[in-house]
């Protein structure tokens, strides 16, 4: 018995995968920030969603010369 899957590249998995991860942190900081009043905390982990991006950006760099 095979299941099909879609047809997705490494490139693009990897991709989804930061911005899922990006976006996550980014609602964690929110709700640290406004929602559970750590201020210090909420600020630093809405540090590493461009910190995630720009990880992104460097393992992505070289999709579209293959």
């Amino acid at each position: 018995m095979t299941i099909n899957r879609p047809n997705m590249s490494r490139f693009a998995a990897i991709r989804v995968l930061l911005l899922v991860a990006a976006f996550l942190s980014f609602l964690l900081s929110v709700g640290l920030f406004f929602l559970a009043e750590e201020r210090t905390q909420g600020i630093f982990v809405g540090l590493w969603v461009p910190s995630i991006l720009a990880l992104g950006a460097l393992m992505l760099v070289g999709e579209d010369k293959r």
